[in-house]
């Protein structure tokens, strides 16, 4: 792949991490998570990534808030380090040219706009590849860009409503539950992610560009890979179990004298683990309880006796016992809990982003390591439009153009 070095902003890379995108230059049209998602990660590896935004307000996340630090979102923060922010009106044709100037010299673009509403303005793969032909194209959707529901708008607990997800999420019982994590959005944001990566590798065999989708459906349904697989195979709707998984136990939660433990018994071998942690030593032996199988059917009676032992202990006392015996399980920890373990902060996920209005900001890196490093550095979240001029300099627009185009309100 010969990577173009013309008005290319980037600085030396300060970790192995930043050496794997270096040079690539990535524009983003995404805004709210996924997107955004997807482009931070190709921006923490490296890339230059050109943040496209609305003149007006900027990408939604900017708003929402409470919650805040200092006076920005925490949510535009917590997706948008390491990328430079241009502010265009693409309802212009101005605004349509400026980001058409930027795809000649680009090799990655991903948006999310609703599927045909890149093409109606000119931004459609096939006329962007006309101008350069080893661009990475990635179209982000809700409903995917094929279907009766393709143009329909979408966000993560629609899609984990859609998917079947809400379905099988809380207490059996209990009316269905959102995941509160954005894994469906996040989710799409790696797999994205992982699609371009595989692009550019191609661009590189081949000189010639590819392009990339993803949905939030696509990803709603692949989470539930393994649900729908015991589905197909017994004919029996997957349910709400709470903490518990269908296909093995003991694996959930139980109730302790001062918190709760998660044990998570997936075989033979580990159950009698925790039984000797637990001086349960007998219920290997009982008919009940002898193989998973059994235990499966037998599941609330299982559970019932050995959190009749759970309950005379201390959440970090069963731990220890478990820990000691090998047997997997966890305290369950609230998120201050989980911030301030020793095991978070020996792994070294939680990163310092020095942001002008606010002290002290820490944000979550890349879930994985190069070499046992992390990136070293990260750029804040741009202001909206603060890098509007240089990049149009850069990209060969005169002064007074730029000029011109403020005043009009194309660009900020």
């Amino acid at each position: 792949m010969q990577y173009k070095e013309t008005a290319r902003m980037t600085a030396e890379p300060s970790s192995a991490m930043e050496q794997v995108l270096q040079g690539i230059r990535v524009l983003d049209l995404t805004q709210n998570v996924a997107g955004p998602f997807c482009t931070q990660i190709l921006g923490d590896m490296g890339a230059e990534v050109i943040k496209i935004e609305r003149t007006g307000s900027g990408d939604d996340t900017r708003a929402w808030q409470p919650p805040s630090w200092g006076a920005r979102s925490s949510t535009f923060l917590a997706l948008n380090r390491n990328k430079k922010s241009l502010a265009v009106d693409l309802d212009t044709p101005q605004g349509v040219d400026i980001v058409k100037a930027l795809a000649r010299d680009a090799d990655v673009l991903v948006h999310s706009l609703k599927p045909g509403s890149a093409e109606s303005r000119g931004l459609g793969d096939e006329a962007l590849r006309a101008l350069n032909p080893a661009l990475v194209y990635c179209a982000i959707s809700a409903f995917g860009q094929q279907g009766p529901l393709r143009a329909q708008p979408g966000y993560d607990p629609l899609m984990q409503a859609y998917t079947g997800i809400m379905s099988v999420t809380g207490s059996e019982g209990d009316p269905p539950a959102r995941v509160s994590v954005s894994l469906i959005d996040m989710g799409t944001g790696m797999w994205a992610a992982m699609g371009i990566l595989a692009a550019l590798l191609r661009v590189k065999l081949t000189g010639k560009g590819t392009t990339v989708s993803a949905s939030l459906l696509e990803t709603g349904v692949g989470w539930m890979s393994i649900l729908i697989a015991n589905y197909r195979a017994s004919g029996v709707l997957p349910r709400r179990m709470g903490t518990a998984m269908a296909m093995t136990a003991p694996y959930e939660l139980f109730q302790a004298a001062d918190g709760a433990v998660f044990i998570a018994a997936g075989n033979d071998r580990l159950f009698q683990k925790v039984c000797v942690a637990l001086d349960l030593e007998a219920l290997p032996r009982d008919e009940r309880y002898a193989s998973n199988a059994v235990r499966v059917r037998n599941r609330q009676a299982l559970h019932e006796t050995i959190e009749q032992r759970t309950l005379a202990l201390g959440a970090a006392d069963i731990a220890r016992r478990l820990q000691r015996q090998g047997a997997p399980c966890s305290v369950l920890n609230n998120v201050q809990q989980m911030l301030e373990s020793e095991q978070v902060a020996a792994v070294g996920i939680m990163q310092e982003l020095d942001i002008q209005d606010g002290d002290g900001h820490q944000v979550v890196g890349l879930p994985f390591t190069l070499d046992g490093q992390r990136r070293t550095r990260h750029d804040a979240p741009p202001e909206l439009g603060q890098h509007t001029r240089a990049l149009l300099d850069a990209a060969g627009y005169p002064a007074a153009s730029v000029d011109d185009l403020i005043a009009r309100g194309v660009i900020r």
